[in-house]
């Protein structure tokens, strides 16, 4: 195998694809629960699920080619089997059970919320301990989508009637007056 010759030791390459393969794991593992999600939610908001939920699995899906096609571009490779997903992944598998609609949201947006938090520690190790940046940037334009996911799924949960400028109106002026006899 010819040598790699980029600018970053062995050592260096070594560490950003493990980290690498970490988010993979992640990547894959919110991946199945978006699909499996997608395929299982009832209710009232199950079009506007249904649809959020395929542009996510879809973006996902692109995510994870790149983030593999990443680690051979530094001359790993990459984590590609159900077993070595769960073993190298921070989020954990959805449990034997159908969740209601509600429940399949909020778990989402802890895991997306769970991947920000390792994405920002991988950014921080690749350009401070590892020296690539070029991966410290590919990752945070992952982070970014992450954020975007979260937010949407965040802002459908929530529910709650806000102004423009983010504050509560009062409750007190949304009352509907009786109607005069």
């Amino acid at each position: 195998m010819r040598k790699i010759n980029i600018g970053l030791s062995e050592e260096q390459r070594t560490g950003v694809v493990k980290l690498l393969n970490s988010d993979l794991s992640d990547a894959y593992l919110v991946l199945i629960k978006t699909k499996k999600f997608h395929w299982d939610v009832v209710g009232p908001q199950f079009r506007s699920l249904h649809e959020i939920w395929e542009e996510h699995y879809t973006a996902l899906t692109e995510n994870i080619d790149a983030i593999a096609e990443r680690v051979r571009a530094l001359g790993g490779f990459p984590i590609g089997t159900a077993q070595g997903f769960l073993e190298n992944s921070t989020i954990k598998e959805q449990e034997d059970h159908i969740p209601l609609a509600t429940e399949m949201v909020a778990q989402l947006v802890d895991d997306h919320e769970q991947i920000i938090r390792n994405l920002r520690e991988h950014i921080d190790q690749c350009s401070e301990e590892f020296h690539d940046e070029g991966t410290a940037d590919f990752l945070t334009g992952l982070m970014e989508q992450h954020e975007e996911m979260a937010w949407m799924l965040r802002s459908f949960i929530e529910g709650e009637s806000l102004r423009a400028d983010g504050s509560k109106p009062n409750p007190e002026m949304q009352k509907v007056p009786a109607q005069v006899k």
